[in-house]
């Protein structure tokens, strides 16, 4: 086991958003922003961005890593990029107001129709139908989840002609 990997996630924690240069075995070096580390193999998970706004993810597997260089701290913007890099691109669409307004106006319309719905989580951003079925952001049909397979193929055809109707 080498030094890195008897770092602790928190110690790891640390390099997440950060330009690094990471020199691993057989004299191979791989410089990008870290996206993450495996807490269990100690793997770190790089993001490279390319022209055209394609990005290039590489994994040095910890057992390979023998030193982590930190080049340059990730501002606010960058820590956005990162974080949109595996985001569906449906929730890359909508801003919090938008997201705000599907989520009331989708609520009005099946309390209208008389199925029960109520807000759930910490921010009230999922959701939940007749105690059953989760809707979370950005409340289409692919985005309810429920374990009862019958109301989870009704509802998503309520939702699914519901924003037919609205376009």
């Amino acid at each position: 086991m080498n030094d890195w990997q008897r770092k602790s996630p928190l110690d790891w924690e640390t390099y997440v958003n950060k330009m690094v240069k990471v020199a691993a075995v057989e004299k191979h070096e791989y410089e990008g922003w870290v996206l993450t580390i495996d807490p269990v193999s100690a793997s770190i998970v790089l993001a490279t961005f390319l022209e055209n706004k394609k990005v290039s993810i590489s994994v040095v597997l910890g057992h390979a890593v023998q030193e982590v260089e930190v080049l340059k701290e990730g501002d606010d913007e960058m820590k956005q990029r990162l974080s949109c890099i595996f985001a569906p691109e449906e929730s890359k669409a909508y801003s919090l107001e938008e997201l705000d307004k599907r989520k009331n106006n989708l609520k009005t319309w099946l309390e209208t129709n008389h199925i029960p719905v109520t807000e759930q989580g910490e921010s009230g951003r999922t959701l939940c139908v007749a105690g059953v079925l989760t809707i979370d952001p950005p409340y289409g049909p692919e985005e309810c989840s429920s374990s009862n397979e019958i109301i989870l193929s009704r509802v998503q055809g309520l939702i699914q002609g519901y924003l037919e109707k609205q376009q």
